[in-house]
């Protein structure tokens, strides 16, 4: 007889999603449980059906493989086959429950016992154990962050036994099959639930899965295949990296027991702050440039800094604090390519301190040798705004009213003036 469609069986379309499958397979596992369908064949079989249909469904690997293929992709002992490995005795183990347990908890029940239910379709052969993943946390400087950089990173991890090579077998002696799974690396195991007693299938603790145990065990690593060991890797670090940002080093993690695959190294990325240079964006730098007041006068040359070594820029004359010059292609190396971000230097004008007598009056002489309308625009143009703003006012107690937020702007006037 042939299998009828699985989106048939829990009554949902082809495109349904993961949530609706799992609400449609609670509904029908309720309505088809044994313990409310007693001496019903029917309703076991239909429950099993609809065990088979959700054990496939909600798996999306087997689900892409049975929309692909249909049942011919689990009739060499896939899912199909698994899923009736349940066997008559663990649905004829469930028993009515008493204490006033209702089957609109059923779904709960299922997820506390999700391993022990999924376990019975998950015998495919022995287990191989995956090492954990590792973390290393690596500071770069601006300048590796800029040009990409390759650094030798080295850490301690567990690493496979020398003397057994992993096995954990001792030398001279091989692996075995284990004696409690027959190799399989799973046991049936009896479970008491509200239902009653359940079975179904579980890693073998004794071979942890691997279905191989040593005939005699490594002396140096007890059996496990693992030993402690500081490890060396070379890994390159592309331009534009940024803080917050990490790399993978495949297989640079952990290695698994017996003789399992390694976990993954990841590397975590911090930037450290710079002397000189703030990044401001993905590709572009800044920097401030202290300039002597005579020389953002008078005009000149600054020498200034950028990554890839000393830059001389032409100061106009009348040059004000904060101008901006952009320096092309002198910032962060683009990582798919050979160009550049910008480095932005913003000019501080430097006001000289600790002055001589002297050199103050020959100051105060230069001072009143300049014209504020000529030499001060800016100044001039903002007082005649001020002006304007009190122009507004008719009569004195209004002004005297506002007196206490425009204080500092009195102060100021009389200053220039």
């Amino acid at each position: 007889m042939a299998k009828k469609d699985y989106y048939e069986v829990l009554g949902v379309p082809k495109n349904a999603s993961e949530q609706d499958i799992k609400k449609a397979y609670r509904s029908m596992a309720k309505k088809y449980h044994p313990d409310r369908n007693k001496d019903n064949p029917e309703a076991e079989a239909k429950f099993k059906e609809v065990q088979e249909a959700h054990e496939v469904l909600s798996d999306p690997q087997k689900r892409a493989a049975y929309d692909q293929y249909g049942h011919a992709a689990f009739e060499n002992g896939g899912a199909g086959a698994g899923a009736g490995g349940f066997g008559e005795q663990g649905f004829g183990g469930f028993r009515s429950s008493a204490g006033g347990f209702g089957f609109e908890d059923l779904g709960d029940i299922f997820g506390s016992f999700g391993s022990f239910f999924d376990g019975r379709s998950r015998s495919q052969g022995p287990r191989v154990h995956q090492g954990s993943d590792l973390r290393y946390n690596l500071k770069l400087t601006l300048e590796d962050v800029a040009f990409g950089t390759e650094k030798e990173i080295k850490y301690k991890r567990e690493g496979q036994c020398k003397t057994c090579h992993g096995s954990g077998a001792e030398p001279g002696h091989h692996m075995k099959t284990c004696d409690k799974c027959n190799g399989s690396g799973h046991v049936r195991v009896q479970q008491r639930t509200l239902f009653g007693m359940t079975s179904g299938i579980q890693e073998c603790d004794k071979c942890h899965g691997t279905g191989k145990i040593p005939e005699k065990e490594c002396h140096s690593c007890h059996g496990t295949g693992l030993e402690k060991e500081t490890c060396t890797r070379k890994v390159r670090f592309p331009s534009g990296i940024e803080t917050g940002q990490r790399l993978v080093v495949r297989e640079g993690g952990n290695a698994g027991e017996n003789g399992g695959i390694f976990g993954d190294l990841y590397v975590y990325i911090t930037v450290e702050k710079h002397d000189i240079f703030e990044r401001i964006s993905e590709y572009d730098i800044h920097c401030e440039v202290p300039v002597k007041m005579t020389t953002a006068i008078l005009g000149g040359e600054v020498e200034v800094p950028t990554l890839s070594g000393k830059k001389k820029i032409v100061i106009p004359e009348g040059t004000q604090n904060g101008k901006i010059f952009r320096l092309r292609n002198e910032g962060i190396k683009y990582s798919r390519s050979e160009n550049r971000g910008d480095e932005i230097v913003e000019i501080k004008v430097e006001t000289p301190t600790n002055l001589t007598d002297k050199q103050k009056e020959i100051l105060r002489e230069f001072d009143g040798s300049l014209d504020n309308k000529k030499n001060f625009k800016k100044a001039n143009t903002f007082k005649d705004k001020i002006k304007r703003f009190f122009s507004k006012f008719e009569n004195w107690k209004s002004f005297f009213k506002l007196k206490s937020w425009v204080e500092k702007i009195i102060i100021y006037i009389i200053f220039i003036v």
